[in-house]
């Protein structure tokens, strides 16, 4: 079984679009796949959640979300401002490695970045890795990051986080590839490798969330870097 999780520099550069696009590429080649959110937060009433939109763009049907929390905030915050209890990250963990027992390759989609906290006691998408890390045979971290100005410092200190918890990223995507390309777009998709000394396995071109999912389907299937990523 291969567990790949998928964090990002920010909030907001892709990772959910990169997440079903992998879907789609894991399926094409005939794995059981299915995808988790540990967490989700800020959807409000009747707006669709991250699993919703993998599971409209990639026709994955196997999702899982396991908490869900309304504002807008980070999970430890959000929990707090409400007086609620979430399950802390070991609890969360046990039931991704559950999941993932019975498929082949089990996505696990992030919140936020890697240093935001996931449970009341702090613990972070760093430390849910770890434990699966100890439960699973194959588990990959996939960072999702951008082009835009300032990438190169949140990139490389997303890189630094991984590798001071004793981790090692797999590959960087670009979750929205802009249609045409600025000075910094340029220099950025040759200088994130360089910085980081991760591999760039991919770039998903924007706006495709808003995509037919035929069309997607097909598309996805030429974005990443499919052997690399799925394989090692």
């Amino acid at each position: 079984m291969t567990v790949i999780i998928i964090t990002g520099t920010s909030t907001g550069v892709g990772k959910t679009v990169a997440t079903a696009a992998l879907a789609v590429a894991a399926e094409a080649t005939g794995r059981r796949v299915c995808v988790v959110k540990p967490v989700q937060t800020g959807v409000a009433t009747g707006e669709p959640t991250d699993l919703a939109t993998v599971a409209r763009l990639s026709g994955c049907g196997d999702v899982h979300e396991l908490t869900r929390l309304g504002d807008p905030l980070a999970p430890d915050t959000a929990a707090r401002l409400r007086g609620l209890t979430i399950a802390p990250v070991d609890e969360l963990a046990a039931a991704i490695a559950a999941l993932a027992a019975d498929r082949d390759v089990t996505l696990v989609e992030g919140s936020g970045g890697v240093a935001v906290r996931l449970d009341t006691d702090g613990r972070t998408l760093l430390s849910l890795t770890g434990h699966l890390v100890e439960t699973c045979h194959d588990v990959r971290l996939v960072v999702v990051t951008s082009l835009a100005l300032g990438t190169l410092n949140h990139t490389e200190l997303t890189v630094a986080a991984i590798l001071s918890a004793g981790l090692a990223p797999a590959a960087l995507v670009v979750g929205s590839l802009p249609a045409e390309l600025g000075l910094a777009e340029r220099c950025n998709i040759e200088e994130l490798p360089r910085v980081t000394g991760v591999s760039l396995r991919g770039c998903v071109p924007a706006g495709v969330g808003g995509w037919e999912p035929d069309r997607f389907r097909q598309g996805a299937l030429g974005w990443l870097d499919s052997p690399a990523l799925l394989d090692g």
